[in-house]
């Protein structure tokens, strides 16, 4: 079974030797049918015929490997993918910024918006616990920036990224954002004086846009726009509180649907996290998590593709249901159709001989597992 599509393999074997690239294949084959990351565990499940003692050494020594890093192997692969997914120019990529936090470890990434998920640009670890201060924001938006050079980027971020002076220098290099402030944050419309944003009469229901407006008394800072938005309760649920959102875009429905996307950082997070990778199980040192959360992000975005092709050729309830009642989108993202088919092909060629025997008590139905084995055949050509 095919477990990387041609242009992984190609990256990885112009960097790795060859028993590299055939470890890095094996971890990605037991990310996807186990979706687990800690060590100890890859090790009881890493398939080679040797003691448990010298597997775990040898993936110990394999992430610490000075190939198996970001400017090697991520970031020909997210030129690839950004090559092929967005147009320059024409396209326009919602980057969005987040940490996640587990015990003692605080990442911080920066990822683009595609198919309700996030792909991770570029990461790095923070060495302290809580928010992100200026100087590490810009030092992780600066090389992604150069990155997108060319693509039209809006920079989307939460309230830990509120800063006006972030906002300012994403405006000074040109870049659009819509980052969402604290609704006790003070603003100042032309001609008036500063109040709260909670005092402008926001209710559920509401839209407002302002333009030309100071989030500080500071000179320096030019004059930027705000939306407002909270949603009206649906289906018997409501927001305790609406959005604020700084931006330099030019139109409530602009800035509204570049915040809307940054969900799909979330999705990622939980993707990667308790969800799906359980990351959060891995007590790996700093240096062999950061390879963990590169292989993750390689397996993820394979998944990510397969599942979005599987879509496009129309093979998804082959793996998936289409619908559920009382939902009025498709239970399933791209990662999860993606996944769950790779490891349904994973299970039919292990089991083949009890799968065979299932054809035999059942000849009636053969017509039908026909049909499925060509959707198998296809399937795998996605991967």
């Amino acid at each position: 079974m095919k477990i990387l599509p041609q242009v992984y393999q190609t990256c990885f074997q112009s960097q790795l030797s060859a028993a590299q690239c055939l470890t890095l294949e094996i971890l990605i084959w037991l990310f996807q049918a186990h979706k687990q990351v800690r060590i100890e565990r890859l090790a009881a499940l890493f398939p080679q015929p040797i003691k448990f003692e010298s597997r775990r050494r040898r993936l110990q020594r394999f992430l610490i490997v000075s190939q198996v890093s970001l400017p090697v192997l991520w970031f020909p692969l997210i030129k690839y993918i950004l090559r092929t997914r967005f147009t320059k120019k024409s396209s326009q990529l919602i980057v969005a910024i987040d940490r996640t936090q587990w015990r003692d470890k605080n990442l911080f990434v920066v990822s683009v918006i595609w198919e309700k998920r996030a792909i991770p640009i570029y990461w790095k670890l923070l060495d302290k616990r809580g928010s992100s201060n200026l100087a590490e924001q810009k030092a992780l938006l600066i090389p992604v920036l150069r990155l997108l050079k060319g693509y039209y980027v809006i920079v989307v971020g939460d309230r830990e990224f509120r800063s006006v002076r972030l906002a300012n220098w994403l405006d000074e290099q040109g870049v659009f954002f819509a980052l969402r402030q604290k609704k006790s944050t003070y603003v100042q419309q032309q001609g008036q004086d500063y109040q709260r944003l909670d005092s402008l009469g926001l209710a559920p229901g509401m839209k407002m846009f302002f333009t030309g407006v100071n989030l500080t008394k500071q000179k320096g800072f030019c004059p930027l726009n705000l939306a407002a938005y909270w949603k009206r309760k649906y289906r018997g649920t409501r927001l305790d509180e609406g959005w604020y959102i700084l931006t330099n875009l030019g139109s409530l429905s602009s800035a509204l649907k570049a915040y809307q996307a940054r969900s799909g950082i979330e999705a990622m997070f939980k993707d990667c996290k308790t969800g799906g990778y359980n990351l959060e199980g891995c007590h790996a040192c700093e240096s062999r998590l950061m390879s963990l959360v590169l292989i993750i992000a390689i397996a993820y975005t394979c998944a990510l593709l397969s599942g979005k092709k599987i879509k496009n050729i129309g093979l998804q309830k082959y793996i998936s249901r289409l619908k559920e009642l009382g939902r009025t989108q498709r239970r399933h993202s791209s990662f999860w159709v993606g996944l769950y088919g790779y490891i349904w092909v994973a299970g039919m060629e292990f089991l083949s001989d009890l799968v065979n025997k299932f054809w035999q008590l059942t000849p009636n139905k053969l017509p039908y597992f026909q049909r499925g084995l060509r959707a198998m055949e296809l399937l795998q050509s996605s991967f």
